[in-house]
């Protein structure tokens, strides 16, 4: 009898641990591995990602992400178009110039929808208007986004480029020339070459924004490859809604955004440096129509008066210029 009850007791205890197993189970999801790739090495403007991985917000969306640093907006789109990562985040201009080319790629998402451009220099200098920029010296780097944008920003402000000495060199001539004072000011990103001044000398830097003379373009956003957008629109839908969240919550919290991503990657830069660039880049998300909107809620007018100026100043055919509809869609955002 004895045997009996213990066998019958280890039954129950065994039956007991199967139906305390089987929620578990349930509740462990599989998740779809994704990977996005950034589009360039860790700086302030991919925080939010980190925050949002952090957060769970894409784990609730049963998405696994994976964050990959770039190498530049062109080689990330590429890597998007031959499907070698799902999505990337660049510049959305430069996705546009290869779409035009016939790379199948789209933009599911616009989140810088000002230009980070600028013509910036130490605030000691007490250059803060376009105008007190005449007869100095400016660093620039022949060929790039930014030096084809700025004689539009002169003559938005009748400047003459002849006003204007100029330095030619690459990125690091110019940060070199400023900290040297071969240069007044250089021509940069709010968010990376200001910070990069910043943390080299540990001066104020004042950035003269193009986007404030009416010069401007959309810049950094979500890109994806067409053929595998029509092939995973609900996956699409899920990345996007977590996004959507991870950039609401950064703005309410910038140092939680740069502490994620500073707990996730250690080597990303300097805690306070960052947190000034990641302020600088949250101002530039929305434009005045699209003030009160949620995140990446581009306007398509603003997609539009950009690619008249990659048709005007960078490059793209007009033959292959299209609509605002062929490079960016709105309808994989969170409807509210």
């Amino acid at each position: 009898m004895i045997r009996n009850l213990l066998k019958a007791g280890l039954g129950l205890a065994l039956t007991a641990a199967m139906l305390g197993a089987a929620p578990a189970q349930a509740q462990d999801k599989p998740k779809d591995d994704v990977t996005l790739m950034l589009n360039w090495y860790l700086y302030s403007e991919h925080a939010p990602f980190f925050l949002g991985k952090k957060l769970g917000y894409y784990a609730d969306e049963g998405i696994n992400l994976d964050i990959q640093e770039g190498r530049g907006s062109a080689v990330t789109a590429q890597a998007v178009a031959a499907k070698s990562v799902n999505f990337g985040y660049i510049d959305v201009t430069t996705m546009i110039k290869a779409a035009a080319k016939g790379a199948p790629l789209i933009s599911t998402g616009v989140l810088f929808q000002l230009s980070p451009m600028s013509v910036m220099g130490f605030e000691e200098k007490g250059i803060k208007t376009p105008q007190q920029i005449i007869g100095k010296t400016v660093a620039v780097t022949p060929g790039d986004s930014m030096s084809q944008m700025w004689p539009i920003f002169l003559k938005a402000n009748n400047i003459d480029p002849s006003q204007i000495n100029i330095v030619s060199g690459d990125a690091q001539t110019k940060l070199n020339a400023v900290m040297t004072g071969r240069a007044d000011m250089l021509l940069g990103y709010v968010m990376d070459q200001a910070i990069k001044l910043q943390d080299a000398t540990g001066k104020v830097v004042h950035p003269i924004r193009f986007a404030d003379s009416g010069v401007n373009q959309i810049s950094s956003g979500i890109i994806v490859n067409k053929d595998w957008l029509a092939a995973n629109e609900d996956l699409a839908r899920r990345f996007m809604r977590a996004s959507t969240r991870a950039v609401e919550a950064t703005v309410k919290d910038p140092q939680a955004a740069v502490d994620a991503m500073l707990e996730a990657k250690p080597k990303a830069g300097v805690s306070e440096t960052l947190l000034v660039g990641l302020q600088r880049s949250i101002e530039l998300y929305h434009t005045k129509d699209t003030e009160g909107q949620a995140p990446f809620r581009v306007a398509m007018d603003n997609v539009d008066k950009s690619l008249d100026l990659l048709v005007e100043y960078g490059g793209v055919d007009p033959a292959h210029r299209g609509t605002p509809a062929d490079y960016v869609t709105l309808d994989y955002l969170p409807k509210n």
